[in-house]
């Protein structure tokens, strides 16, 4: 039996059908994709829906994004968070980067294959990106003081959302000693909160105001 989308409309009640055509086409993009360029751990991939799409859509119990908003995934790998996100936000635009090549191409085949009209997909190092954006996300890609130094300056300096604007990143684990590191103010999110998984039980989104 192939994985559902289910638990997805569960914990996202208000979804339009468009929306959930497109969350529902994600496992078998991402089942062939996988088959060619490994981006989900090929053990992972029946858990897509969960560690993966409901994981990513973490961000947006802690921020809705606004029409018009722009959006930077840093090293989006697969394009996690930045798809599902795109998925939820479609009036938002949403630059999702990796430095993997190979990565891009199934972000881009993925983004076809739903038709995305707001994600655009490159590859290029995140200090190398030219611009400024209302949110800056990610999952877990480096320490949050290496992250900082490397998109600090790409924050949009007026903010329209509840949230100042700033990163809002995904992680888990104990992070007491890589936050005190960043010297910056900062705000936890437990994922349990939200979702009642157990794959949750230590995710956050840690969100770093700029």
């Amino acid at each position: 039996m192939l994985p559902s989308a289910d638990i997805i409309f569960h914990y996202f009640p208000d979804l339009t059908e468009k929306q959930k055509t497109q969350f529902t086409k994600l496992f078998p993009l991402y089942q062939e994709w996988n088959d060619k360029i490994n981006v989900v751990s090929r053990k992972d991939i029946d858990n897509l829906y969960v560690n993966h799409v409901l994981h990513s859509l973490g961000i947006a119990k802690v921020n809705t994004f606004k029409p018009g908003a722009s959006v930077l995934d840093v090293g989006t790998g697969g394009g996690f968070p930045g798809i599902p996100l795109a998925i939820l936000f479609p009036e938002t635009q949403f630059h999702l980067v990796d430095s993997i090549g190979k990565k891009i191409t199934v972000v881009n085949a993925v983004a076809e294959g739903l038709g995305l009209k707001n994600v655009k997909a490159e590859q290029v190092r995140a200090e190398q990106i030219k611009g400024e954006y209302d949110f800056i996300v990610s999952r877990a890609v480096t320490r949050l003081k290496e992250f900082y130094g490397w998109i600090n300056k790409k924050v949009k300096k007026q903010s329209v959302h509840d949230l100042y604007n700033g990163i809002l990143y995904l992680k888990g684990g104990d992070l007491e000693e890589e936050l005190g590191e960043l010297h910056r103010p900062y705000q936890l999110f437990d994922l349990p909160d939200y979702f009642k998984e157990e794959f949750f039980e230590t995710k956050k989104v840690v969100y770093v105001p700029l």
